[in-house]
């Protein structure tokens, strides 16, 4: 779970900003101030934390275009920044001999190559150690290492094999209780040897280093996923074929998903239908979803449907697209969080779309009760209703989610520029650190309503 992002120059970002995360963190703001693109940094992040060093800005559900659309734009004779820089940071307990939580950072610069970013730096750490790698614009490799008993360096010509490379060094950091045991044992092929004191090593040994296999993060030190989250769903249908069940941003696979539960795994079925009925319920929509199979095998068509009404005056059971189009639309997002297999951190576009207040409210409740499992919500909103929500059930204590555990960044532009505000909640519901333009919009509209 990520504690903290950094950015510089990337998108409507130009100063550099470190913004905290929680395991509810809520983004408002007026349009086009940075939501979104804040969201595909997180994923971005996510990628980078994984070892990839090849990053799609392009990968839906967000398009970020290429370099000049990612790098910041100071506008008239300011020009465009000529790189821009993200990271992250978060605290990780790690199984060591010390046995104590590690700090993890990480920093990534991207510069333009030919019309796309490309990653040249990049910089990790924990508590025991610290890696810096670089490409430089030729192709050429470095890599600093760094210990509390001493720095190494590493170079590397320009080769075919310096790109690939690139990552590999982090091993050292992955395995945080053997990256303070740096030494010059000639025998462990994976530890630093400096030669002769010096800073250079013999191009040889980095070529052999280099070539090692690439080592992946301990289960400790990676997430078991990401589900980032379209704003427009996909339309609801009469009838349904079969399909793959590939996940999408817009939910088309999700019907495919609750007809398989159904016919091929009961009890997980039972158990996620428990979970989709308790919230239809509790916001108003629906009393009960189900499948319909239209033939004896699984290749064949079927509908969902939904029944409004429960106990002796039960309703007939009506195709999703006969209901409103908010429950086509929330279905999807519910569905990912309540499956069995969600992921652990989740990245949402507006998923209040096409819903009544009352209903909105019950996603901020729905936000609370998958938040206190310890995964990570981040959610762009324009709801005040899905926000109230949520500060009143911290207040009421309604889950484990305490204070601390929720974020409201408030997202405000300075004309090219966006500064995000941290703002908080304490035990009362009170907000807390909320800059003077946050919420006038509603203040000046009451007043107009009052004739003041």
């Amino acid at each position: 779970m990520m504690d903290s992002v950094t950015m510089e120059n990337f998108r409507c970002f130009r100063e550099r900003q470190t913004v905290p995360l929680a395991p509810l963190t809520l983004l408002v703001g007026e349009n086009s101030t940075g939501k979104t693109s804040f969201l595909a940094m997180l994923r971005v992040l996510v990628e980078l934390e994984r070892g990839r060093t090849t990053i799609d800005f392009k990968e839906p559900p967000y398009d970020l275009g290429s370099f000049d659309q990612i790098a910041h734009s100071r506008g008239g004779r300011g020009g465009r920044a000529d790189e821009f820089t993200i990271g992250f940071e978060r605290s990780t307990p790690v199984v060591s001999r010390r046995a104590r939580a590690n700090n993890y950072r990480g920093e990534f610069t991207f510069r333009k190559s030919g019309s796309t970013p490309r990653l040249f730096t990049q910089t990790l750490s924990t508590n025991d150690a610290f890696v810096e790698e670089e490409l430089s614009v030729d192709g050429a490799y470095r890599a600093t290492l760094r210990n509390d008993r001493g720095a190494w360096t590493v170079e590397a010509p320009v080769k075919r094999h310096a790109r690939t490379g690139f990552g590999q060094y982090r091993v050292l950091l992955q395995q945080p209780y053997r990256a303070s045991q740096f030494s010059d044992d000639t025998d462990d092929p994976v530890r630093p040897r400096p030669i002769d004191g010096s800073a250079k090593w013999q191009d040889e040994y980095v070529e052999q280093f280099l070539h090692i296999d690439r080592i992946h993060y301990p289960r400790r030190f990676r997430l078991t996923g990401t589900f980032a989250g379209a704003p427009v769903r996909s339309k609801p249908k009469r009838t349904y074929d079969p399909a793959r069940l590939d996940s999408d941003p817009q939910g088309d696979y999700v019907p495919m998903y609750l007809a398989d539960l159904s016919s091929r795994h009961g009890s997980e079925w039972e158990t996620v239908k428990g979970r989709l009925n308790e919230f239809g319920q509790t916001a108003g929509l629906y009393d009960e979803v189900s499948i319909r199979q239209l033939g004896l095998h699984g290749s064949d068509p079927f509908q969902i449907q939904m029944r409004k009404g429960a106990g002796r005056r039960k309703g007939a059971m009506r195709n999703l697209a006969d209901v409103g189009y908010g429950v086509s639309q929330v279905l999807p997002v519910v569905t990912e969080l309540l499956r069995p297999d969600a992921p652990e951190q989740f990245l949402l576009q507006q998923p209040e779309v096409h819903l009544h207040p009352s209903a909105q409210a019950a996603l901020g409740t729905l936000f609370c009760q998958v938040a206190a499992t310890r995964r990570q919500l981040v959610i762009e909103t324009h709801s005040d209703h899905l926000i109230d929500r949520v500060r009143m059930d911290v207040r009421d204590g309604t889950t484990d989610l305490k204070p601390e555990d929720v974020s409201l960044l408030y997202f405000e532009r300075t004309g090219l520029d966006v500064c995000i505000h941290p703002i908080r909640f304490d035990k009362l519901g009170n907000v807390l650190d909320a800059p003077p333009g946050y919420r006038q919009f509603f203040l000046r509209e009451v007043n107009r309503s009052l004739g003041l």
